[in-house]
């Protein structure tokens, strides 16, 4: 609010004081009550000092709110303005690089004894039931993948990785040369 609304608001309730002050002295008959018979016509110059008094104390709030500065008031350029004090922090960086409750590793040892079912495919195909019962010792069954392309690894029948065939110890395996990203996992799933 403004100064000038300030002074406004003010005057508007002085008048409004002063209507009530001759309403009450009018309809009294000059059965006024005590105060206003003690003062006569000064409880309405009372009315208005007190409402020149509110204005003022308006007017004196709204200056100390917005600095002495605001209005060029006599603090202005005193110095009395608040001093600026430095903030302090703490610091949060250790508590940042802790590592968060054990809840998490809690939930995942639950679960890390659950088995899975990992195969890796080297291709496929489709037989009939007439050509799988002629399959004997030696036959060669064709796969619908090249040479050199890469196995896919499976877990419980979900494409997870790919990679490729290698041999340790007398024994196959996969070295994997690609992992399979969440989204593609969820392209497959649709």
């Amino acid at each position: 609010m403004s100064q000038e609304d300030q002074e406004a608001l003010a005057a508007q309730w002085a008048a409004q004081l002063e209507e009530e002050a001759n309403a009450d002295t009018g309809t009294a008959g000059g059965g006024a009550t005590a105060d206003t018979a003690a003062t006569g016509s000064g409880a309405a110059l009372d009315d208005e000092a007190l409402a020149a008094q509110w204005a003022e104390a308006l007017a004196q709030d709204e200056q100390s709110k917005s600095g002495p500065e605001a209005f060029g008031g006599a603090a202005a350029g005193q110095g009395i303005a608040p001093q600026a004090e430095d903030a302090h922090f703490q610091d949060m960086t250790d508590i940042a690089r802790q590592p968060k409750d054990n809840k998490l590793k809690r939930e995942l040892d639950f679960i890390l004894d659950i088995p899975l079912d990992v195969s890796a495919e080297l291709g496929r195909t489709r037989l009939l039931i007439n050509e799988l019962l002629q399959l004997g010792q030696g036959s060669v069954v064709e796969l619908n993948k090249l040479a050199g392309e890469p196995l896919e690894v499976f877990v419980n029948g979900k494409l997870v990785a790919r990679g490729e065939a290698v041999v340790i110890n007398e024994k196959f395996g996969v070295r994997l040369t690609d992992i399979i990203s969440p989204i593609e996992r969820v392209k497959q799933l649709g």
